[in-house]
């Protein structure tokens, strides 16, 4: 059998397409996934909550190409994601008490049920790894460790590299460069720094957070808390901060509020350092890799994209969607929200 369209990815994008496409019922769909079980990202995301979209969603807070980035979400927005998600059973809650915005589900389980039920006339190959695509006689040529797959239309919604434990592999990279598609370098994301051997004072207060801390990076401004740790530093103001951060200084404003509260801890670290602490200077020895990062920023260049469509502007009837192109949030449900909105341009214009 050749299929009309095989999705590689069972995360949020492929599941987004693939419950478009589950009700009609002329169209012969696969999803291919390397996992066992279907959104295992999804699964694990805020901390099994699912921090799925953000009420102040913009451009502004993605790093990528932003009149592409808009145009996709003047199809599907925070609202619209809303409305589908309240539509098929799932209520998410209002909490920013991590970051400004943030919506999360009450269980990661509910998305995952969700689209469980929305894609019920779907064939799926789970625990199925793609090895190499070929495009032969106007079809696409999948070949799989178990079998080989053909399909008219192909969507890449493979993710990145992060979370590796999960199952997280280069294969949508690897096919985009096949046909030609250049891949911005990838790198880890929304993950914690390592700090030089001056920032070593980092790692005696591990454990210790600040409230509210500003960090510079670039033309911009990160804001949240700070989570002192053995390695460097984490929390949410830091793995928005390395969303933009490649290389040399940052500034950090450890109280940018006026009687802003400093533990006793981090008073006494400072004492005798001569810290500015609303104008420390650092340069991060590195960050602290794919296996602790949340996300991939960098990927397929969408400027061999038609963001019309999301197709290939090198391939006709290649797709690609999510996180794989070269287009990453920060913290708050960014990427989720972009994922699902990925799939609905794909959808609405292919429909």
């Amino acid at each position: 059998m050749i299929y009309d369209i095989a999705i590689i990815g069972a995360g949020a994008s492929g599941l987004m397409a693939a419950s478009q496409l589950s009700g009609e019922h002329n169209k012969k769909v696969c999803v291919i996934d390397r996992n066992t079980k279907i959104a295992s990202k999804i699964k694990v995301s805020g901390g099994t909550k699912c921090n799925i979209t953000n009420k102040y969603l913009s451009a502004k807070k993605y790093l990528g190409d932003e009149e592409f980035i808009d145009e996709v979400f003047k199809t599907f927005n925070h609202q619209d994601l809303m409305n589908f998600l309240n539509k098929n059973g799932v209520n998410p809650i209002f909490n920013e008490k991590i970051v400004k915005g943030t919506y999360f589900c009450k269980s990661s389980d509910d998305v995952i049920s969700m689209f469980k039920k929305l894609t019920t006339k779907i064939k799926y190959y789970l625990d199925t790894i793609v090895k190499d695509v070929e495009f032969e006689n106007d079809k696409f040529i999948i070949k799989t460790n178990h079998k080989i797959i053909e399909a008219e239309k192909l969507i890449i919604a493979s993710g990145g590299l992060s979370y590796p434990s999960l199952g997280a592999t280069d294969i949508g990279f690897k096919i985009a460069r096949k046909f030609g598609h250049t891949i911005i370098t990838p790198n880890p994301a929304l993950v914690g720094f390592t700090v030089q051997k001056e920032q070593f004072w980092f790692k005696e207060l591990s454990g210790l957070s600040l409230d509210k801390v500003h960090i510079k990076v670039g033309n911009k401004v990160c804001c949240g808390s700070l989570l002192f740790t053995h390695k460097g530093c984490s929390g949410p103001v830091i793995l928005s901060t390395s969303l933009y951060w490649q290389k040399g200084q940052i500034s950090i404003d450890f109280s940018p509020m006026k009687n802003s509260y400093l533990p006793k801890r981090f008073k006494k670290a400072i004492k005798n350092l001569n810290i500015e602490i609303h104008d420390y200077k650092i340069s991060p020895a590195g960050n602290f890799g794919y296996t602790k990062a949340e996300v991939t920023k960098g990927g397929v260049c969408t400027d061999e994209i038609n963001v019309q469509n999301m197709e290939s502007k090198l391939q006709p009837n290649l797709y690609f969607l999510g996180e794989v192109l070269d287009v990453t949030g920060e913290l708050g449900g960014y990427n989720f929200q972009w994922a699902f909105s990925s799939a609905m341009q794909w959808y609405k214009f292919n429909e």
